[in-house]
């Protein structure tokens, strides 16, 4: 069991010093009970996705986990949802809608696979409010560029929701990750609003490039930095001043409850890169709040 109450009162502390409102965090999990189980269990295991140990920091339940968010002074937090398999994306998407009716401060979230009612269910997700999406390529083993999600990619693009995607090849690497599948689906849909989910480990300057080229395209810190990640996959201490470059395009991401560490572990990685704290308050809560249009 991780000892985490020591950390988490600094978590408050770390906002107010910079004189924000609190923080928005752009990469956090809830999912039905069941699924989150499986979840945990496949952590517990180290399966071959991880292959490491990997304890789960907050493992309390639901409505605990929610009031921690809030304690930590969290003014909006997702629901990120992903599924495995077809058959599967829908229903979670009636779940997450019902979480976010009774979580007001969890931005409404949804996802979507490559399957041939995979445009209809994300329209309609979008009717019912979502605010964002979540795709995850290496856990659904899916290229984004299968042609029964260019319909998907293409109301996502027109509505302007953004889609948080994990697309990097780490921790393991996928049958379809890394940069080059994410060029091809830019390429044919160059306004999508992508966030590169963990800054895009291990190919954090092949994503930086691409932020680059696509306006459209953020990068959420989930993990990055952390002394955990930096030992397999450290960032490449050259690409930091490009971090500045795009400050207006980095969210924080924890990937809370799921961590193997306290939260305030991710604000002080953030803090120790020593850019500053304008850059520390854009990625921490203004970049954010600025696309999810959340009032000071």
């Amino acid at each position: 069991m991780i000892a985490t109450e020591h950390s988490d009162a600094q978590v408050a502390g770390f906002w107010q010093g910079l004189g924000l409102p609190g923080l928005i965090d752009v990469h956090t999990h809830f999912m039905p009970q069941r699924v989150l189980a499986k979840v945990w269990a496949y952590f517990d295991r180290a399966g071959p996705l991880t292959r490491r140990p990997w304890p789960i920091a907050y493992r309390i339940e639901e409505d605990k986990r929610v009031a921690r968010l809030r304690e930590f002074g969290v003014r909006r937090f997702t629901a990120l949802l992903y599924p495995h398999k077809p058959d599967m994306a829908a229903w979670l998407n009636a779940w997450g809608a019902d979480f976010a009716a009774r979580t007001p401060d969890c931005l409404h979230t949804a996802t979507f696979f490559p399957e041939p009612d995979a445009a209809a269910y994300v329209e309609r997700a979008i009717t019912d409010g979502a605010r964002l999406f979540k795709a995850h390529l290496q856990v659904g083993a899916y290229d984004p560029n299968d042609p029964l999600l260019d319909p998907v990619w293409g109301v996502l693009a027109e509505a302007g929701v953004p889609v948080v995607t994990h697309c990097g090849s780490g921790p393991m690497p996928g049958r379809h990750t890394g940069p080059e599948p994410v060029a091809q689906l830019l390429a044919r849909h160059p306004s999508l609003r992508m966030i590169v989910a963990h800054m895009g480990l291990p190919e954090y300057g092949d994503f930086l490039d691409l932020a680059e080229r696509y306006d459209g395209v953020h990068l959420d810190t989930t993990m990055s930095f952390t002394a955990f990640t930096e030992a397999d996959a450290p960032f490449p201490k050259d690409q930091l001043p490009r971090l500045l470059d795009f400050a207006d395009r980095i969210l924080l991401g924890s990937d809370f409850p799921n961590i193997p560490y306290p939260y305030y572990e991710a604000l002080d990685a953030l803090a120790r890169l020593d850019l500053g704290d304008a850059w520390l308050r854009a990625v921490c809560h203004d970049n954010a709040a600025r696309m999810f249009a959340v009032e000071a």
